[in-house]
């Protein structure tokens, strides 16, 4: 005898599929019931769909009002390497779909290909992008809508030191444009145009700008513009929580992260002094140890219904200073990267 008992498949976080239900007729219909959260007068909607000649029936759930339920739809720009691709990886396993965009069609190709291998076509979308390029981004938009309809977190990734450390006297024109139109100028297109995107969105969204050494306010020889362009990172998001908060602009948010010292080609290029290998050692971490923190914390804000600013960081004071003491006292990290002299 044939069992009766039905067998149920979660579909996504809020989509659930019951099997069999052959003798029920097609039909699709929807109604609605307070949720369990007796402190706010949100609702949210239930659908229950069964396809033509199908033995299932589907349940999604969806929410009345616009609140960002995972999965997450994530653009970062300049991911696909270092720091940027390891997020998209981590954004992936926790089951989001994600934009990665990169000024190199071939780094594109590639970062693509090996990321569907893993998480599936269905997940991920890749395209060309210069931040620095008003129409570029204007176009990286409008790939995102088309592929997504809408973008939950922007990460400004993008950024360049045109893999150059030499004292600012020595640099040539074309480094100091390259650094200061990407980390500068491209950033403030990426905000102005994820802000133009997500206001219009009934979900809104969420910016994170990412920092770098400099950002804090501390010296950065050898690499002065990199550091300085990495300063006015953390006026821009304060300038742009203030332009929100003065237009009454409550679906959107724009934040700062904070990965710290990571060891990627950018980093690691610059590891020619006795002082670079030493912090290096002491205090970089790989791209992936970094993303496996970053990303829960991002995705918390959304999912905490949180519109306040937030500053994420990895690397806290407090957490440097016990691994410069650790080396010190201990010897601890020494050589871990680098041979040091």
């Amino acid at each position: 005898m044939a069992s009766s008992m039905a067998s149920f498949q979660l579909l996504s976080s809020h989509q659930l599929c019951i099997s069999p239900f052959s003798r029920l007729p097609k039909f699709n219909t929807t109604f609605t019931s307070c949720t369990p959260n007796s402190n706010n007068n949100n609702r949210f909607s239930l659908s229950l769909t069964k396809p033509t000649s199908s033995s299932f029936l589907i349940i999604t759930a969806s929410s009345n009002d616009n609140t960002m339920l995972p999965p997450y739809n994530v653009l970062i720009t300049g991911s696909t390497k270092g720091i940027g691709y390891a997020l998209a990886k981590e954004f992936l396993k926790a089951g989001d779909n994600v934009l990665v965009c990169s000024r190199s069609d071939e780094r594109v190709e590639t970062a693509v290909k090996s990321l569907r291998e893993e998480f599936g076509e269905q997940h991920v979308w890749g395209t060309t992008c210069d931040v620095k390029n008003g129409e570029d981004v204007k176009k990286l938009v409008s790939f995102a809508k088309e592929k997504l309809k809408y973008i939950d977190i922007w990460i400004n990734n993008a950024g360049s030191n045109a893999y150059s450390y030499k004292p600012l006297a020595e640099a040539s024109d074309e480094d100091l444009i390259e650094v200061v139109t990407t980390n500068t100028l491209g950033l403030m297109i990426c905000c102005r145009e994820a802000i133009k995107m997500m206001v219009g969105q009934p979900r809104g969204g969420h910016i994170f700008n990412i920092d770098g050494a400099g950002s804090d306010g501390r010296p950065t020889p050898r690499f002065a513009a990199y550091g300085a362009t990495k300063r006015s990172v953390v006026h821009l998001t304060k300038s742009l929580q203030a332009e929100l908060q003065m237009q009454d602009v409550k679906n959107v948010m724009v934040h700062n992260l904070s990965p710290g010292m990571v060891t990627t080609d950018l980093l690691m290029s610059g590891a020619n002094t006795k002082q670079a290998k030493f912090f290096i050692n002491v205090l970089a971490e790989p791209a992936e140890v970094v993303a496996e923190y970053l990303v829960p914390n991002i995705r918390s804000i959304p999912a905490n219904r949180s519109m306040k600013p937030t500053y994420i960081r990895f690397l806290t004071g407090l957490k440097a200073y016990s691994q410069i003491f650790s080396r010190f006292a201990f010897g601890a990290r020494r050589n871990r990267y680098i041979i040091e002299d």
